[in-house]
Parts: structure tokens; sequence; C-alpha cells
């Protein structure tokens, strides 16, 4: 009789273990759907025809006679809008490619200051290193709002107003990429730098040849999620870009929305494409830089 007890105690334990599990995952999915629901609207309004846009969203966007709704699946696909970003709208083309140029930019200048600035955070033992290392941690804390004025007092100075460089060189000195460089760079094996400065190899051929290549992890999380926010950030190029020739991406695009409605989506949807594929490629690699960064502790 016990052991039936038994059996049948543990048997309504891991059913009661089980319905949770099973809420949690509608839950979750869900949500999942819910944050897919606006990409599908974008597929599905780049695909859509003049006239089959006025009859679902035109009440809203051009004072169009209807009800207002919205198709997942467009009843007469076409291409139309794709053609007339890509083949007709050369400023689209000028935004991607200051996109482009502002992100690479920020991502090199990023490698150049944040490589060797976390390897002297994490190896070496200096005067003032906490203290330093405070400040970093309250810049990465405050917002671009707190420190815009005198950013602009900065570079105005510096005759950078209305360049790229302005907004390039307020994303190389961010410390996000430090901080996660350092933990990455911190959980190395000492043994092995040590087996390498026994063996003769000087701190700079250490850095090189074994700091970088066992801190790669860390090095593509921060590529990752530094692309991820300079492809779309726009309040820098809001505060220091006044040429309408220098505008990026995401400044570019609330300008287009006065026109062609199917011409948004596409160009939306192009923007997109970069961020979603160098997400999926990098995905394991954003996941295990940042598990070795200790953000997710």
């Amino acid at each position: 009789m016990r052991r039936r007890d038994f059996g049948a105690a543990r048997g309504q334990r891991y059913a009661r273990k089980g319905r949770p599990t099973w809420i949690a995952g509608l839950i979750c999915g869900g949500f999942v759907l819910l944050m897919l629901l606006p990409l599908a609207m974008i597929l599905s309004g780049s695909l859509m025809g003049r006239q089959e846009f006025l009859e679902t969203c035109g009440r809203v966007l051009a004072d169009y006679d209807g009800k207002t709704g919205f198709r997942l699946f467009p009843l007469y696909p076409t291409l139309r809008a794709y053609v007339k970003l890509l083949l007709d709208s050369p400023e689209y083309f000028t935004a991607f490619w200051n996109s482009v140029i502002q992100a690479a930019g920020v991502l090199a200048g990023q490698l150049v200051i944040a490589l060797p600035g976390a390897w002297a955070f994490a190896r070496y033992r200096f005067p003032g290193k906490k203290l330093l290392w405070t400040l970093y941690i309250l810049l990465m804390i405050l917002p671009f709002q707190v420190t815009m004025v005198s950013g602009y007092l900065v570079l105005n100075g510096m005759h950078l107003m209305d360049t790229r460089a302005a907004v390039i060189f307020t994303g190389i000195f961010s410390t996000l990429p430090v901080f996660i460089l350092r933990k990455s760079f911190g959980g190395l094996p000492a043994e092995v730098i040590e087996a390498a400065r026994i063996d003769g190899a000087g701190e700079l051929r250490i850095f090189l040849h074994i700091g970088i290549p066992l801190g790669m992890r860390g090095i593509g999380s921060v590529l990752i999620l530094g692309f991820l926010e300079y492809w779309n950030v726009i309040e820098q190029p809001m505060t220091y870009l006044k040429s309408r020739a220098l505008w990026p991406l995401s400044m570019y695009l609330p300008q287009m929305a006065k026109g062609d409605a199917g011409a948004v989506f596409a160009a939306s949807a192009v923007t997109m494409l970069p961020a979603v594929l160098l997400f999926l490629v990098g995905q394991e690699s954003l996941e295990q830089g940042i598990a070795l960064s200790g953000l997710t502790d």
C-alpha cells in the first residue's frame, strides 16, 4: 500500500509540475505571435497593390471611404512597391549607404578603442582602476539626453557638426563594449597567459595572439549588438546632422510616409533585412558572448 501511495503521490507531483510548463509555453507563444504581428503586417503591406491598400487602410492614410482593416495575406500580391523602391528611389540608396558607413565606422572605432581598454581593465592593476571603472559604469547608465548638450558643444568646437564623423565619434566611445569585453577577457585561463609569458611572449603579442582569438565570442556579441543599435539609431543623427544628403535610413524612412504607403512598407522590409540576417547568423555567438560577459547572471 505504501508503494502504491508513494507512486500516486509522485505522479500527482509530476502532473502539477507539467501543468505550469504548458501554461508558460502558451503565454510565451502568445507573446511571440504578438511580436511577429508587426513584421507580418510590414511584409503584407509591401506586397499589396495601391487599390487593395486603399481598401484596407485608406480611411486612415488617405481619407478614403470605407472600413479600416488589414490583411495578413494580400488578395492580389504584387512587387510593384519593391520595383519602385529599388529602381526609382535614389534617395533611399543614399540613405542606405549613409547607414552602412555610419554603422561600419562606429563598429571599427569601437574595436580599436574597446579591445585594449577592456584588456587593460581585465588583466592589469593600475592606480585609480576602480574609480575609472565606476565612471565607465556611470556613463553606461546615463541616457543620451543627459550628455547631448555637452556632446554638441564638443563636436561644435571641433567643427564636426553636420558630418558623418559627429555620429561616428559619439558611438566609438560607447562604454557597453568595454563592459562586455572586460568580462570576456577576465574569464580567460590565467595558466595560458602565464605560460606565454614564460615562453617569452610580450604583452602585445599575448593580447593579439591569445586574448583576441580566445575572446572572439565576446567580440562577436559586441559587433552584433553595436550593429543593431547604430543601424537604427535616430537621436544622434537628429542632433548632429542637418544636411539631408547625410541622413541615415532611421531619419529618411519617416519622411517617406508622406508619399506612397506601399513603398514605405517595402523600404521598411528592406531596411530590416540586414539586421535580421545578422541576428540569425550570429545568434549563437551573441548568446555565448552575453553569457560569458555575465549579463545573464
